[in-house]
């Protein structure tokens, strides 16, 4: 049963139901959760004022599809054959009739403090909440707190005009509740502190120095070209500060040139407290990245209603001039996402791809993931957009050796499998095949659905770093948010070579990572064959989800960067 059509059995929603009856749910499947933290503080006056943000439906997103893999596949004649944001704009922008038709339903209802990006197809109003839950029947608006932090959404499914089934795929800000991920410092739980004394000693935790010698980065490895660039994306108030970016590169940044100020902010970058996870993007995606020209996305979401990712996502769609590399150390839950919302973020990347834009994200700190299904029996959990085949996701590993420079192993809580929303896409269907017929175990078969996107697509390590935040050094602290801006910092470091060549950004990864190892180039990434990661602590699985394995696995991908290797194989 829908989750629309169970609200309809109740009574005193018949209201909700009749104006069900004659609209359209876009998402008739977004199911309303509210996460642990958050508390219920009640209905919203009606003249409090919310910003909605409308998808407008998008022309060509077939013929985008299309583009994307011939620009992005190294064997074909269009590779690296990027479009302008104009170009973009041109191919995806909504017909006349979707713009005309939406802008006088909003017009209708007296609204008229609307803004859109450079590609039409999104637009974000002011709208009083009396006039909302008009404006979208069966919608009803409350607030809901986390410590000093409040949104607005409705509990309750909205419905729109059916007149506008052809021209809006979804309404934001009103269902998802910002997802929140959190690195883990795992010295407080283990009480093994390390003295600062020992900062200087490689062994004792994972520093850019350690980052360049496994990964056999040297000092003349930084940033040349002037066209380099590389970003991350922060949200939740998750700001960094300068000041431990600063003594991060006092403390970490001998040897090699780098730079210690970041270039461009583009959001609000407060004043309060730095994020553990802000500060960490930005130190190592600079020190690995170095001397990367590097900006930082700063999408707090302030307003009560509006959804940071979503607002992260219309900055890409505004922007001509964007890093060519982006790392973001984010993601939900498959399973509390409406598949129509997944499936236009999963367009935008797309249309990042399409402009040369290369995106990586974290594969999550959940290994398999895990939920009940009716019947009390359990699956995985994929995690979204770790799941998007136009992205590359990123898994984490450790040493095999933890004060060691040593061979890696897969970190446990390293996330990855299938996704059971997008389909295999065609650039790993052989790697992907040949695990799932050469693992000497597999988990049963009802707990992962094995023709789905798998990731992740490689990996790094993501275990007991040094991090300075609020001006004090912190160790072991671990996550796939670690692992995520070092191989971005990779790819930028690629790029500036391209760069300095006269070619193009690497753009969308994923094809030309794949292409190796159908190539032969079997040392361009170094083979993670150890360790498992975590699941559904059940009798069936006990807790166990994947297992490395050699080649392409659903742990850690393809591996760890091996950078005077990996950089030829990019070149060619």
């Amino acid at each position: 049963m829908g989750l629309l059509a169970f609200w309809c059995l109740l009574p005193m929603l018949s209201s909700l139901c009749l104006a069900a009856a004659t609209g359209w749910a876009p998402e008739p499947d977004q199911p309303f959760r509210v996460p642990d933290g958050w508390g219920h503080m009640g209905r919203v006056a009606a003249s409090e004022m919310l910003s909605l943000t409308f998808a407008l439906r998008q022309q060509n997103v077939g013929p985008l599809e299309e583009l994307v893999q011939r620009v992005s596949s190294p064997d074909a004649s269009e590779y690296g054959r990027f479009l302008s944001l104009a170009e973009v704009q041109a191919l995806v922008a909504p017909s006349s009739l979707t713009l005309g038709t939406v802008r006088k339903w909003l017009k209708a209802h007296g609204i008229r403090d609307c803004r859109g990006v450079s590609t039409m197809d999104f637009l974000q109003c002011l709208v009083v909440v009396e006039t909302a839950e008009r404006l979208l029947p069966g919608a009803q608006f409350h607030r809901y707190v986390n410590g000093k932090r409040s949104i607005v959404r409705s509990p309750l499914p909205y419905t729109l005009s059916k007149e506008l089934a052809d021209h809006v795929d979804f309404v934001g800000g009103l269902h998802r509740f910002p997802a929140k991920r959190k690195v883990v410092s795992r010295a407080w739980t283990t009480g093994k502190l390390q003295q600062r004394s020992a900062l200087a000693s490689f062994h004792l935790g994972v520093t850019p120095a350690v980052i360049r010698k496994r990964y056999n980065l040297t000092d003349g490895d930084v940033g040349a070209s002037p066209n380099s660039s590389q970003a991350c994306a922060q949200f939740l108030e998750q700001y960094f500060h300068q000041a431990d970016l600063n003594e991060f590169m006092h403390l970490f940044g001998g040897g090699f040139p780098h730079r210690s100020r970041v270039d461009q902010v583009v959001g609000h970058q407060g004043q309060g407290r730095a994020g553990l996870e802000a500060s960490l993007d930005v130190e190592y995606l600079m020190s690995t990245g170095a001397n990367i020209s590097t900006w930082v996305f700063s999408n707090a979401g302030r307003h009560e209603s509006q959804e940071p990712f979503l607002e992260w996502l219309l900055l890409l769609s505004n922007m001509s001039a964007l890093p060519w590399v982006h790392t973001v150390s984010y993601g939900d839950d498959e399973d509390s996402l409406s598949r129509v919302y997944m499936e236009r973020v999963n367009t935008e990347f797309m249309k990042a791809a399409a402009r040369g834009i290369s995106i990586l994200f974290a594969s999550g700190d959940s290994g398999a993931g895990c939920r009940t299904v009716p019947g009390g029996k359990h699956t995985f959990q994929p995690s979204f957009p770790a799941s998007s085949p136009y992205v590359t996701t990123v898994g984490g590993t450790s040493f095999q050796h933890p004060f060691l420079v040593s061979e890696e192993v897969t970190d446990y809580i390293s996330g990855g499998g299938f996704s059971n929303v997008f389909p295999m896409p065609d650039y790993q269907v052989a790697a992907v095949k040949h695990f799932l017929n050469t693992a000497p175990k597999l988990p049963p078969p009802a707990y992962f659905n094995r023709t789905g996107r798998a990731y992740p697509d490689v990996a790094a390590l993501s275990d007991n770093y040094w991090v300075v935040t609020n001006r004090i050094p912190i160790p072991w602290v671990s996550g796939t948010s670690a692992s995520t801006p070092v191989v971005g910092g990779i790819i930028a470091l690629v790029n500036d070579r391209r760069f300095q060549r006269g070619l193009p950004p690497l753009g969308f990864l994923n094809p030309a990572l794949y292409r190796l190892h159908e190539k032969g180039n079997n040392t361009a990434l170094y083979d993670v064959t150890q360790g498992c990661h975590l699941s559904c602590l059940d009798a069936t699985v006990e807790g166990q989800g994947f297992c490395a394995a050699p080649s392409w696995d659903p742990v850690t991908g393809w591996g760890t960067p091996n950078f005077p290797e990996l950089l030829p194989a990019l070149l060619g």
